[in-house]
């Protein structure tokens, strides 16, 4: 069970490449329509959805047999209330809105009893589907005494299913979350189950099981041993989830939505609540909320339609509002049927009953202001007509009264142009970094017509231009402004609102300056807009990227099409196919002008432009929270509110200009340039050879499922052709060595790794200039990420495979051309080293160690592993101290050292012609001259891990305001390819071990070079379902705990680790269950054959669906070339399945014996707590501290809203 992330929204730090965001077509949240649809099976007679027809005789069914609650004398539920908006929105038939083309896939309909459904086929990946089931009812539905309760009913009724359990070993995960807006339960499964009877070749369909399983929430039975169990979960759970990340955004949360009662309903409740319910309580919140016209049913995937709605009938038919209604004390149906009243001025009943029920102060022009006006039905109230204090304005005694502790501040050139700034300030000793985040908040539009979609179009566009300018122009010189910055609008149905925001992050002594960059750059795209050549290569990136989503019609994964569906309908937009929104985007795109995007971009900009004193205020607030570390320094710059205000209120009064043009290279290698180095360095091919025993592969033939060969250079190849991707590709590239090298060749400790961070904080090739780099990699669709690992220096390119970026109709290069010119550019060593690009990676890394060391689990780690490793350096994190000390020329030899071609893999995957591309490769790649020596060949012998320290069990204690504790359990281990620190290997041990009884077909099996890769696999499925069912479900310790290897090649032995979090009471015990789990192993509770088939379904169905990844394929094929990856080849990737059935139980026991885990003697342990000795906490500027403790925390209390 897992509590919904608070994040309102994802970052993506754009570094040396910015993907542009998605066309408003299939994952964009605010591009989506709907319009009516034929294929949609009405259960209901009545033109608008109306409950009453739910409750009465004239309730009637073409399809199903099963109708509930269809006496006029059966007691209507007490949230009932007539003519209320359909769930189905934009995809309900009797509400036909806009122009817009609906997915003709889709099946809609609605049960006699109030139960809804969508239905929407999908094929990729096969044989496999999903259902959610959506309550419309989460924390912001709690009453005053009942905080946190929406989450521990969504515990109590899951786990509690009988149903659900008998999907374990199916191959199906399933799970549910809890937010503001609803709670969800999930299944993801396999469309049968193979008969495991001998004499019956027939299979049990799934979807029979997996809708009972979600049925049965809807009549839960709480029962006292299971609340007990939940209720000790959700209790770990609110420690684990309160990181110093999860206490910013509820401070973010409760100033962003201060007027309503999402401020005070965070999902994970309170405490002493918690701790007090009764089952009584449960079941009254479950019959409240949990009834059939509440709830709708999604199920996507590669389904029949006709037996999926036959299935939704026999499971779901039968369900009762009615019944629910009638077990709910007198009490309790007024208090349900005053909040359902109540709830009638909220937008949830006027915009979409997916949306919380609350209302917003929204932020909309003034009677001066030319632009429309809100919508009267829309305004503000503190309390509904009737006086229910819905908004929670009312003061309650568990109020947290530390957060909103700052009042709005207005200023402005006269009375009648006043500019409201809500800020606040949260400051906490946990924190590294400043951080801003400023938001206003929207009516959400939905886009129905054509014209709807235009606008979100001019939108999509403005906003790329925005954020690229803020990338690629503020982020010069060796202390750029932000570290992160993201620009964003998107529509949310968890809070009811559009919300337009800017989020950053910079050093602390440098806000200031970040802010005042930030608010000038959208200024002046507000005050300009986009340039010309902005124009047309947004407009043309768009368009390429909508293609792409087109071409991948159907094959888009079963979760991202539901994803995308779920948000979708429950903002009101036309819910179209790929197809469908590419052809409407390109209808858009022949009339939109750029006067159209002008217009957008001062609508989309108003929230800043209207800050200054020649425009005219908006009514409604800007929201400003500002996130600071605790500093003891006074000084004048402080970030307070007032000093907040004024930088925001100085920076959108500063001048701007125009933005200028830029000249974008269109390719960055001519065929001149190719011309020539083919001449100079001929490239042809030679034959790829293996360490798995497979024979070296021919040089001049394609293979199936992958071709693997060498360059004449000594580069080595793998390529592979996937459609699981449509016109998407993925390039790697990795370099043996990484940090690993750095002691083999003498380097400085962390060379490798900053080195690494430079170049991608870098861009400039040659002639071409960072910006001209960057603006190109923008213009192809293409991202480029680089790193270093302990083993290797590693290159990512994502990449369409298609042309991209042409404008005017001139012919250009494709994606995977672009990524092979950046590859070129990157071996042939024409990337410039520059200063300020090492200033920023310094700065990187030093924000990065000072923030893991403030973090409870990153100092817990970091502990453990120095102590394991005798405080190996290429193990943990690289200190400040030794960062500062390297140079650029350092980092340039380090890096450089291990580029030698002979030492090198590519990877390729992707939707393309395997010809046409290694055809490429061997042109832009092959054509490099190889370097004459090799520093860190691959063929030289392979690293291991370190010795490893005696045993011990560590602890680490951190400052902070609030309780927590996580332990941790390690040892050593093999590495992916089963070998130990010592060259051993598991497969030679479970030979050596398996006895005179041991089979041929045995001894072949634990030979094969999978063996070991395989068996890790298996067992760590294994251990962690043990550790669930052990240390969380009997013994109530955690939350979650879980266990990993690591994933080492070419390093000799590894490493593995169990995370459990737990309460600092219960930490020790937690960790000890977790050591007695895995020692049960190989005494008391051994393997079974059902644990062994479990697994298998498991990992298969995990493989089967990362290969419809091209990253999975490129990550697949790196390394089974590199000499010193024993065991490397293509069996790993072509005998995996079969491998995988293979095995049997005494495989698993025989390996799991040579891990040394009897006993418990060879394992290491850490526990970190945190410690509130001596604090004070709230303690403001200037203010005398009463103890003379240490201030840890302003602005936000301890708890954060968690604890009372």
């Amino acid at each position: 069970m897992q509590l919904l992330s608070l994040s309102l929204f994802t970052l993506v730090l754009c570094t040396s490449a910015f993907h542009l965001p998605p066309t408003p077509s299939l994952f964009t949240k605010t591009s989506l329509v709907t319009s009516p649809s034929s294929n949609t099976r009405l259960y209901i007679n009545n033109n608008d959805f109306n409950l009453k027809n739910l409750f009465s005789k004239s309730s009637s069914s073409s399809s199903s047999s099963s109708s509930t609650s269809s006496l006029e004398d059966t007691p209507l539920h007490p949230a009932f209330r007539p003519n209320r908006i359909s769930v189905l929105n934009s995809l309900n038939p009797a509400s036909p809105t806009g122009n817009l083309p609906i997915h003709p896939s889709t099946v809609t309909g609605t049960l006699p009893n109030g139960i809804s459904y969508i239905i929407l086929p999908n094929s990729s990946p096969a044989a496999r589907f999903e259902c959610h089931l959506q309550i419309f009812s989460g924390s912001a539905d709690e009453l005053e005494h009942q905080q946190g309760i929406a989450h521990l009913t969504e515990h109590v009724a899951y786990m509690g299913s009988r149903k659900r359990e008998r999907l374990f070993g199916t191959g199906s995960q399933t799970n549910a979350y809890t937010d503001f807006h609803h709670t969800v339960f999930y299944a993801a499964c396999p469309i049968s189950l193979p008969s495991t009877s001998s004499s019956s070749s027939s299979s049990q369909p799934m979807m029979p099981l997996a809708l009972d399983a979600l049925s049965e929430v809807m009549e839960a039975r709480v029962e006292s041993g299971r609340l007990e169990k939940e209720r000790a979960a959700v209790l770990s759970e609110m420690t684990m989830v309160n990181t110093i990340e999860y206490r910013v955004e509820c401070n973010i949360l409760s100033t962003l939505h201060r007027e309503n009662r999402l401020a005070k309903r965070f999902p994970i409740g309170k405490e002493e609540l918690i701790k007090s319910w009764t089952c009584e309580d449960v079941r009254e919140f479950h019959r409240t909320h949990y009834r059939p016209d509440n709830v709708l049913l999604y199920v996507v995937g590669d389904v029949n339609v006709r037996d999926t709605e036959r299935v939704i009938r026999e499971k779901f038919g039968k369900l009762s509002g009615s019944k629910h209604g009638g077990e709910l004390t007198e009490e309790a149906q007024k208090r349900v049927s005053d909040l359902s009243e109540a709830v009638q001025s909220t937008v949830k009943a006027k915009q979409s009953w997916h949306y919380p029920p609350v209302s917003h102060e929204f932020v909309h022009p003034t009677t001066q202001h030319p632009t429309t006006q809100l919508d009267p039905k829309l305004e503000y109230h503190e309390k509904s007509p009737a006086g229910y204090d819905i908004n929670l304005r009312d003061v309650s005694p568990r109020d947290d009264l530390t957060l909103n502790i700052y009042d709005d501040i207005t200023f402005g050139p006269s009375e009648e142009n006043q500019k409201r700034i809500r800020p606040h300030i949260y400051s906490h000793n946990l924190l590294q970094s400043f951080s801003l985040h400023l938001f206003t908040k929207k009516p959400v539009k939905p886009i129905v017509s054509l014209e709807d979609f235009k606008k979100s179009v001019a939108r999509r566009i403005c906003l790329a231009a925005l954020q690229i300018r803020l990338n690629v122009n503020a982020r010069g010189g060796d202390t750029p402004a932000f570290n992160f910055i993201e620009v964003n609008v998107v529509d949310s149905s968890r809070e009811g609102c559009e919300i337009s925001s800017v989020d950053l992050m910079s050093e602390y002594d440098t806000w200031e300056e970040a802010v005042s960059i930030a608010v000038r750059e959208i200024k002046k795209l507000g005050k300009y807009s986009i340039t010309k050549s902005e124009f047309l290569r947004y407009s043309s990136s768009l368009m390429s990227d909508s293609a792409q989503l087109a071409s991948q019609g159907e094959n888009i994964a079963h979760g991202d099409q539901l994803s995308y569906l779920m948000e979708t309908v429950s903002n009101g937009h036309t819910f179209m196919s790929p197809m469908q929104a590419y052809e409407i985007t390109n209808e858009a795109m022949e009339s939109l002008t750029i006067e159209d995007v002008d217009e957008v971009a001062k609508e989309l900009c108003e929230f800043v432009t209207s800050l200054a004193d020649d425009d005219n205020a908006l009514d409604g607030p800007l929201i400003a929270i500002a996130c600071t570390p605790i500093t003891k320094t006074k000084s004048a710059n402080v970030c307070n509110p007032e000093n907040l205000v004024e930088a925001i209120r100085t920076a959108a009064n500063l001048p701007v200009e125009k933005e200028a043009e830029m000249e974008v290279p269109q390719s960055l290698t001519t065929a001149e340039d190719l011309q020539l180095a083919e001449k100079l360095c001929p490239a042809s091919w030679v034959p790829g050879s293996f360490t798995d025993g497979t024979p070296d592969t021919p040089k001049d033939k394609i293979t199936a499922p992958m071709t693997l060969r060498r360059l004449s250079n000594g580069l080595r190849v793998g390529a592979a052709t996937t459609t699981a991707e449509s016109q998407r590709g993925h390039l790697k590239i990795i370099a043996p060595g990484g940090r690993m090298a750095e002691k083999q060749l003498n380097l400085k400790n962390g060379v490798m790794a900053l080195g690494a961070r430079a170049m991608q904080e870098g861009g400039a090739f040659g002639k071409f200039s960072r910006n001209q780099v960057e603006l190109f990699c923008v213009d192809k669709l293409l991202m480029v990420e680089i790193n270093c690992n302990e083993e290797f220096l590693t290159f990512d390119f994502v990449f369409p495979t298609n042309e991209v970026g042409s404008i005017n109709g001139i012919k250009t290069i494709t994606g995977t051309e672009a990524a092979l010119q950046i590859a070129r550019a990157i071996l042939s060593g024409d990337l410039t080293w520059e200063p300020d690009a090492l200033s920023r990676a310094k700065q990187h890394f030093t924000s990065t160690h000072e923030s893991l060391m403030k973090n409870l689990e990153g100092s817990a780690t970091e502990k453990l592993m120095a102590g394991m490793t005798n405080n190996d350096p290429r193990f943990i994190s690289i200190c400040n101290s030794d960062v500062e000390q390297i140079t650029l020329e350092e980092c340039k030899d380090a890096c450089t050292s291990q580029l030698n071609l002979q030492d090198l893999e590519l990877a390729i995957a992707g939707d393309f012609d395997i010809n046409e591309v290694l055809e490429l490769v061997r042109k832009y790649l092959g054509t490099i001259p190889s370097s004459s020596s090799s520093s860190s060949s691959s063929s030289t012998p392979s690293h291991k891990i370190p010795t490893l320290a005696k045993p011990s069990d560590f602890e680490v204690e951190i400052t902070d305001s609030d309780p927590r504790a996580v332990a941790y359990v390690a040892g050593a281990s093999p590495n992916k390819w089963g070998f130990f620190a010592d060259g051993t290997n598991v497969g030679e041990i479970a030979v050596e071990k398996g006895g005179k009884g041991a089979t041929k077909f045995d001894t072949q099996r634990r030979n094969h070079p999978l063996f070991g890769n395989v068996a890790l696999s298996l067992i760590s499925e294994i251990i962690n379902r043990r550790l669930f069912s052990t240390v969380r479900e009997k013994k109530q310790l955690t939350y979650d705990a879980n266990f990993h290897f690591t994933s080492f090649e070419q390093i000799k032995g590894g490493f593995f680790l169990i995370t459990v979090t737990a309460s600092k009471e219960k930490a020790q015990e937690a960790m000890k269950a977790c050591k007695l789990t895995i020692s049960d192993l190989l005494g008391s509770s051994p393997i079974t054959g059902d644990n062994l088939e479990s697994a298998k379904r498991v990992v298969k169905n995990r493989h089967e669906g990362e290969l419809q990844s091209t990253r999975y394929w490129a990550d697949m094929m790196s390394g089974l070339q590199i000499e010193g990856i024993e065991k490397s080849g293509p069996l790993s990737v072509t005998d995996f399945g079969a491998m995988v059935d293979a095995f049997v139980v005494k495989d698993l026991l025989l390996v799991l014996n040579s891990l040394g885990l009897d006993g418990g003697k060879n394992l290491f342990s850490c526990i970190g707590r945190t410690s509130q000795a001596g604090l004070e906490v709230g303690v403001e500027e200037g203010e005398e501290g009463g103890g003379g403790g240490e201030v840890l925390v302003r602005g936000g209390r301890v708890g954060t809203s968690l604890r009372d």
